[in-house]
């Protein structure tokens, strides 16, 4: 709550440019798949005209404002009024979109029980995700077979190792 409070004059400048470059839509709400595997809403600043959802085909078409949001995370503000609601929380597995999250089985189905999280492990190992996915020949396949699975096991691991420091260790982490 205090940090909504501080950056409140930042996340309202970003609003009011965002009215204006986006016609009258700052935000970007996309539906993800969140704790008990059910999908709720999660919101951002929108960085890019349309509804597109932001990918490795994407990422070059973003405008200069939109590159300094994303590369900053500065478009992930409006989800501490999600934490402050209930449906996200600091730290945890980040909220993936349908065919993802919601294709877990056995033992990897656990990472559901948790709420999805601002940051967590796999976000800051994954913080240039859009970049390796530039960098490599078939991007969807690599996602899905390298990246999506460290991820999952990287979000087991903290399932099962949680504890208090450890959650202030990833958000000092992502500060930093």
């Amino acid at each position: 709550m205090a940090g909504i409070f501080v950056l409140s004059p930042l996340m309202s400048l970003i609003f009011l440019i965002g009215l204006f470059k986006f016609r009258g839509k700052p935000f970007f709400k996309t539906a993800r798949i969140g704790q008990y595997g059910k999908e709720f809403i999660l919101i951002k600043f929108r960085i890019i005209s349309g509804d597109e959802h932001i990918d490795h085909k994407a990422v070059n078409d973003i405008s200069w404002y939109g590159k300094i949001l994303h590369q900053s995370k500065l478009n992930e503000l409006p989800q501490l009024c999600q934490v402050v609601m209930g449906s996200m929380s600091m730290v945890g597995p980040r909220p993936d979109v349908r065919g993802f999250a919601d294709q877990l089985s056995g033992e990897e189905r656990k990472i559901l029980f948790l709420k999805p999280g601002v940051t967590g492990p796999a976000t800051i190992k994954y913080k240039h995700e859009l970049n390796i996915l530039n960098q490599v020949e078939n991007p969807e396949v690599y996602n899905r077979e390298i990246i999506w699975p460290d991820k999952v096991r990287i979000n087991l691991h903290y399932l099962l190792h949680w504890s208090l420091k450890l959650d202030c260790y990833y958000l000092i982490r992502t500060l930093a």
